[in-house]
């Protein structure tokens, strides 16, 4: 799988360009600030319907523009597919597969798949726990896009419940009868339902994740496991309450989340938000024994980002295709060893979008497409 065409329209600094790509390496060089990173994110775009630097749309049309539209052509052995995305902030987006329209936008969703790694990419170490919990939602989008559905099932629920907490919570708890209490005994069984979906299919991610992390943190870091693991590395989920134990089913979990519901019931009014459920869990990244966050160094904590977006790789091309690869600005972090070794992982890949400031930042083997990207213009021997 690879893109052969990607059109912008008024989408960041574009007002209109199309670049023909090719299977292969293709590399956008230029100073910072002149588009660059707007390229490979709009390729990111087509696949996920979401961007990996901004969390809402407006900053993705260009100023004075109303929409902005993106349009990739995708090759699969020898079929071609040309999806296009139209967004709208403050109202729908629209999507259209081969000229058709699309009944709703996340329908496009699958099509085209991308891995994309960025500087950003170290919060997954070192940052938050919604960090985290994106990349597992991300990452089980890309291989079965309806769980799309299933995440904006579980957060319209989530948003409904906390509003139902806040009003009962003003209205006196103790009230027999509370119309705000029983209505939301009805949305504590809807946030079970579609919590136990979210949090089987991460389970069960993190699982399919693990070997491929080990595999790949040993290759960019070059290590030699220990016998006992004592420098491999590894994740595990950590569910914000009790899980059952062994391996348990949907409605097990569903149970077992709406119990956790019933014993926090006190708290969660008192705080007006819901306090269990997979929006609380995060997940452990461990080096042998210790966990990365305030142990590993930054060169640790590179090289473990770095694993993980090629674990997602890895376990999407077991899936079928390869994912288009994007490294944004990636190369300028690493040292020459760890540079040298990611161009040898990623050279046999279908198709890699890389974006650097100057040529030096770039494995010379690697330069074999080159882009020049100056003020949100694209030339090339393969650009127009």
């Amino acid at each position: 799988m690879y893109v052969s065409l990607l059109e912008l329209i008024d989408f960041r600094s574009y007002p209109h360009t199309e670049v023909p790509l090719a299977a292969g390496v293709s590399v956008f060089l230029g100073p910072n600030g002149q588009g660059k990173t707007n390229l490979v994110e709009a390729v990111d775009y087509i696949a996920t319907q979401s961007s990996h630097r901004v969390s809402s749309d407006q900053p993705l049309v260009r100023s004075g523009a109303d929409r902005a539209i993106v349009r990739a052509q995708v090759q699969r052995d020898d079929r071609q597919a040309l999806i296009e995305v139209e967004i709208n902030p403050g109202g729908s987006n629209r999507a259209r597969l081969n000229g058709g329209q699309l009944t709703k936008a996340r329908e496009a969703l699958g099509i085209l798949r991308t891995v994309l790694f960025s500087p950003d990419d170290l919060d997954l170490v070192k940052g938050d726990p919604s960090a985290r919990r994106r990349f597992l939602d991300d990452l089980l989008v890309a291989r079965q896009p309806r769980f799309a559905a299933v995440r904006s099932d579980y957060d319209r629920v989530l948003r409904q419940r906390n509003t139902l907490l806040k009003t009962a919570g003003r209205s006196g708890r103790s009230r027999p009868g509370d119309s705000a209490l029983s209505t939301l005994e009805v949305w504590d069984a809807h946030l079970a339902r579609t919590g136990a979906e979210l949090l089987s299919a991460r389970l069960s991610l993190t699982a399919d994740l693990r070997p491929h992390l080990t595999k790949h943190y040993t290759e960019v870091a070059q290590t030699v496991p220990k016998p006992g693991g004592g420098n491999d590395a590894d994740l595990s989920y950590r569910s914000s309450f009790p899980l059952p134990p062994g391996a348990v089913s949907r409605p097990e979990l569903a149970e077992a989340l709406l119990g956790q519901v019933a014993v926090r019931r006190d708290d969660e009014l008192d705080r007006g938000v819901t306090l269990v459920g997979p929006h609380r869990d995060d997940v452990t990244f461990t080096l042998g024994w210790l966990p990365t966050r305030g142990y590993s160094s930054h060169g640790e904590s590179w090289s473990f980002a770095l694993a993980l977006r090629l674990a997602a790789f890895s376990l999407l091309r077991s899936d079928g295709d390869d994912p288009v690869l994007i490294l944004d600005d990636v190369f300028a972090e690493l040292d020459d060893a760890r540079r040298i070794r990611l161009a040898e992982l990623v050279r046999e890949t279908e198709q890699v979008l890389v974006t650097a400031a100057v040529p030096s930042d770039v494995p010379a083997d690697l330069l074999e497409h080159r882009f020049d990207v100056r003020d949100a213009k694209v030339t090339g021997a393969r650009a127009r």
